[in-house]
């Protein structure tokens, strides 16, 4: 199983030698890779309580661009992999996602794996001059064409929401194509998933319910036809809700459950500073090393 770190956006800052220490601290600790979020703009809470919505994040949390901050990534650590948990992809253009994502696998080295899914917030789709309600349906077409301008230097591709006609990116990226995991919960999220993703990043802590959402989730991935051994799949363990002693049983009931990825947020912890982020890291590498 594979140890991640979830890239601190909302509490590490803003300084690029904060943001370099970590990524390098992370590698150097061991971690097989870093997983960052993404929201481009924040809302107003009154904007989502009036939509009936209680906003995990608002205008106030920062967040760092995703690709952007994997560019930089890629070019002060040499093995750490670059995953995005997730992309909200109905909200961006989908060519130029393939044109971002396949940068950032060249300047890696092929160490991006993109994560996607479908976010919560509409607030951000209008900002972006995007359709929430149909964001499902588009999704799995936004794959599709992903999938082939990574794989083909000139694309034709004619679907319900996007034209493509004698165009190709350049460069391609060293994955061909890059792996697309997605996040998602809802029961036709998960259906999407085993019909289209290579993987299923997932929020849910070790216990019961993961493992019987997992159940299903691999039944979906066989009656798609498809092998569930190869069939990837990422937890996450909260730091700040997972006492310290439980840290090594949390990493044993998410590899009996087959998990081939684990991603570690130090997150709303009640940590003051990066360092103390780092500290934690350090903390929760020494106690589960002998696992991972």
């Amino acid at each position: 199983m594979r140890l991640g770190v979830v890239f601190p956006q909302t509490e590490i800052g803003n300084d690029p030698g904060v943001l370099r220490d970590f990524a390098q601290t992370a590698e150097d600790l061991g971690y097989h890779y870093l997983l960052a979020y993404d929201h481009v703009v924040g809302a107003h809470p009154d904007r989502l309580r009036d939509l009936g919505r209680e906003p995990p994040y608002t205008y106030q949390s920062p967040f760092h661009e995703p690709f952007v901050l994997f560019g930089f990534f890629a070019a002060v650590t040499s093995k750490l992999e670059l995953a995005t948990g997730i992309v909200i992809l109905p909200q961006r253009q989908t060519v130029l996602v393939a044109k971002q994502a396949a940068e950032v696998d060249v300047l890696s080295r092929g160490r991006l794996r993109l994560g996607v899914g479908l976010g919560w917030n509409p607030v951000e789709y209008e900002a972006l001059g995007e359709n929430f309600r149909n964001r499902g349906r588009r999704v799995e077409e936004q794959v599709a064409l992903l999938r082939l301008l990574w794989t083909r230097e000139l694309v034709d591709f004619e679907g319900r929401y996007h034209r493509v006609r004698g165009a190709g990116i350049n460069p391609l990226p060293v994955q061909r194509p890059i792996p697309v995991w997605m996040g998602g919960s809802a029961e036709p999220a998960l259906r999407r998933i085993a019909r289209i993703a290579d993987g299923w990043i997932s929020q849910l802590a070790p216990g019961p319910q993961a493992a019987e959402v997992l159940d299903r989730v691999r039944t979906y991935v066989r009656e798609a036809g498809r092998d569930p051994a190869a069939f990837g799949v990422e937890g996450r363990l909260h730091l700040g809700t997972t006492p310290q002693e439980s840290w090594p049983r949390a990493v044993e009931t998410w590899q009996r459950l087959g998990g081939t990825h684990l991603a570690v947020n130090t997150m709303r912890s009640g940590l003051k500073s990066p360092d103390q982020h780092v500290a934690a890291l350090r903390r929760f590498r020494d106690a589960v090393r002998h696992l991972v």
